[in-house]
């Protein structure tokens, strides 16, 4: 290998290098530029050939480029130690292309066979299609080009880093004189915009310093646009996608509007309009409709109505097209949920996070939790601020290989971090106590905990993480529906009460104010709000958990009777075939005559047939025979055998849609109310997601269609893809 790099090393030379006659320092052939540069190793300068090759080649010496043009023309003037010159210069028009060019100044040549002018930087990449496109020149020479131009190209890569690496106008550099390509450049401003709304940056990025380095480096004759080009690109974009949203939204059955207050790190409240449906294909749709600055304590007064009545008016969507709202309070709800019953016949849902967050709040207010939650707050701030005694902490875990585990503060807002930082007390308690020992300051800045309140922490951990399993399956796909909810909540409220039985008092109290809370909160003690419960409805029609197991037989005998008055009121308004969704078979068409025709057919057929009040004096009456028809779809979906719970009830319905039409209509409506307000994730949360850290920071004239364009792009672009796939499969 060593001898073919030194045979390919001294043909370079060869083809590069002409020595003068008196024994000067070598000159080039012909400069393909007016300043030829070598990289350069700082303080150190090579004397030999393949010293000064091996620094052309190498891209380690990327960074020597870098110096500024006064150190490189010292380097190219060379000069060793002894002050003789062993400064080579290597011809760069190497390549055999350059029989077919003429060079023009330093930014053109001309074509030899056409005469056609080129500009030129630095590349060869160029010249070599035009000869191979236009004049289908492709002999050896040519095809040796490939590895002759990457040495070429890294080269020029070296000499010109700092050049690049600036953004420049046309007339401060040569290397703009020619503009960078139509297309080119029409991908790279939608890649930066994409970049700022699915990344969530404000438009201001464009003008950061990093950021326009960069670019100047990968494109050199690219220019960045200004905010306002970039705005007005966010507008189109923005408007077009808008579109698309408002005839999907066409096709929906019945939307859920979620409504989040949040508050921007300018104080600014803003509220984001959401719509969640089930598509015709059975697929969950979270769309964003509207982002726009609110007055949280106006809209708790009880104008939200109108501003969500606005919002649907803009994509041409009737009153009547909301099946529910979802709250991401209490105290949103309610202020508006009377309201908006009244005026526009919505029925107002909370987001199941936030209630149960305010369940747990209220039985961890128990005297005796509060104190040692407050001492284990002290330990982990201790640490926190204390550098010697981290450090003795940490050492104590390198020595047993538990360097993972870390402290954690609890925010009140979120009650996952508290479980986790008694967690992480409990697991770090023998070291600890170790450090606070060793620390005379230690025992005098900070209370540790008692005996008994390590034991109580110990006792609290199970009952939390029982309610942490909750919340994570929850988080999961399948259950992102209400259906979940209520199986849910219910498997709380059993599990925590066995938990609380050999536990102590304190444990017995807190549990005690959990399971009240929950029961209060969801109306679990009252019959007729259970049976009215959008959560309890929509858990009998997923396939999962239609049993109902959590409810009395009585309650599951009543629930039936109000499944079975709904679909009598769906059944007489809306006939299955005036739906969208319940397209009649078109192939099932009679050949000859009207539907007169065919029932009289009918009943000649029926007549033939004996008498059936003979059998119903022997069998009784045929109970199918009064019974309508949505009433049998019902029966039929009861006798079904369950789903596993790892079954997306989604996914059941598409493909037993046609079995039960009517029940399926009903489902399609109630399974489409989630959970919780804003995604599973962000609801149940430790810390603050990307979105909610990104979205604080964006200025409010963009925020709107960023937001939009972040959450529904993807998502239609998703939708689009599926469509598509689905019609070559089907066809």
């Amino acid at each position: 290998m060593a001898d073919v790099n030194s045979k390919r090393v001294s043909q370079f030379l060869q083809k590069c290098v002409k020595p003068e006659d008196k024994g000067g320092e070598a000159r080039p052939k012909e400069e393909v530029t007016e300043e030829p540069a070598l990289p350069l190793v700082p303080q150190s300068y090579p004397r030999t050939v393949q010293e000064e090759i091996s620094m052309v080649f190498n891209t380690y010496n990327m960074a020597a480029a870098n110096l500024g043009p006064s150190s490189r023309r010292k380097r190219e003037k060379g000069g060793g130690q002894d002050g003789s010159s062993t400064a080579l210069y290597v011809d760069r028009r190497k390549s055999k292309v350059w029989n077919y060019y003429t060079k023009l100044g330093d930014a053109y040549v001309e074509c030899n066979v056409c005469k056609k002018q080129l500009s030129f930087h630095n590349s060869t990449t160029t010249m070599r299609e035009h000869l191979v496109r236009k004049h289908s020149i492709r002999d050896t020479l040519l095809s040796q080009l490939k590895d002759d131009q990457t040495s070429e190209s890294d080269y020029v890569a070296q000499e010109n880093t700092a050049k690049r690496s600036r953004q420049t106008t046309p007339e401060s550099s040569l290397y703009h004189a020619a503009s960078c390509s139509e297309p080119r450049t029409d991908m790279i401003l939608e890649l930066v915009l994409e970049m700022i709304f699915r990344d969530l940056h404000p438009l201001s990025v464009v003008k950061d310093k990093g950021f326009g380095l960069l670019i100047g480096y990968l494109e050199p004759n690219f220019t960045l646009p200004s905010p306002v080009q970039l705005s007005s690109m966010l507008w189109h974009r923005y408007n077009v996608v808008k579109q698309h949203l408002e005839r999907y939204l066409q096709t929906a059955q019945a939307i859920v509007v979620c409504v989040e207050f949040w508050v921007s790190q300018l104080s600014q409240t803003y509220l984001t309009v959401t719509a969640n449906f089930i598509d015709g294909e059975w697929r969950r749709a979270r769309c964003v409709m509207e982002t726009q600055q609110a007055h949280k304590d106006k809209a708790e007064e009880g104008d939200l109505g109108e501003k969500l009545s606005a919002v649907l008016s803009e994509f041409g969507l009737s009153s009547k097209s909301v099946f529910c709202v979802m709250h991401d309070s209490p105290q949103s709800t309610a202020a508006n949920s009377q309201q908006l019953k009244n005026v526009y016949g919505w029925n107002s849902l909370c987001c199941a996070a936030r209630t149960l967050h305010l369940c747990i709040k209220a039985g961890l207010e128990v005297e005796q939790v509060q104190e040692a939650l407050s001492a284990a707050r002290g330990i982990v701030r201790y640490f926190q601020q204390d550098a010697k005694a981290t450090c003795s902490l940490n050492s104590k875990l390198e020595a047993i290989n538990k360097t993972k585990l870390k402290l954690v503060m609890d925010v009140g807002s979120r009650w996952i971090t508290t479980i986790e930082m008694c967690e992480s007390l409990l697991d770090l308690k023998w070291a600890i106590m170790s450090v606070l020992e060793e620390h005379p300051k230690g025992t005098a800045a900070v209370q540790n905990l008692a005996d008994h309140q390590w034991k109580l922490l110990q006792d609290l951990v199970p009952v939390m993480r029982t309610i942490k399993i909750a919340t994570s399956f929850l988080r999961e796909e399948q259950n992102a529906s209400v259906s979940s909810l209520m199986p849910c909540i219910h498997g709380i409220i059993a599990a925590i009460g066995q938990q609380s039985e050999e536990s102590g008092a304190v444990i017995k109290t807190v549990v005690g104010n959990i399971r009240s809370e929950l029961t209060q909160r969801w109306g679990l003690s009252e019959d007729e709000k259970v049976l009215e419960s959008p959560a309890v409805i929509a858990s009998f029609l997923d396939p999962r958990f239609k049993e109902m197991r959590f409810l009395s037989p009585s309650l599951r005998s009543e629930l039936h009777k109000r499944v079975k008055n709904m679909l009598s009121q769906v059944f007489n308004h809306q006939s299955p075939s005036a739906t969208q969704f319940w397209m009649p078979n078109l192939d099932y068409k009679a050949e000859g005559g009207d539907a007169g025709s065919q029932l009289s057919a009918h009943k000649d057929r029926c007549s033939s047939t004996p008498s059936q009040s003979m059998y119903d004096i022997l069998l009784g009456k045929d109970p199918t025979e009064s019974m309508p028809e949505i009433h049998q779809q019902l029966e039929n979906y009861i006798v079904e055998p369950l789903c596993k719970r790892s079954t997306n009830p989604l996914d059941w319905w598409k493909n037993n849609e046609h079995r039960f039409p009517a029940v399926a209509r009903l489902s399609r409506q109630y399974l489409a109310v989630p959970a919780t307000a804003v995604l599973p994730d962000q609801a149940f949360a430790a810390g603050e997601s990307t979105l909610e850290h990104r979205r604080a920071v964006l200025a409010p004239e963009n925020l709107d269609q960023i937001l939009f364009l972040h959450q529904n792009f993807d998502f239609l672009e998703s939708m689009r893809n599926s469509s598509e796939t689905w019609n070559r499969t089907a066809h």
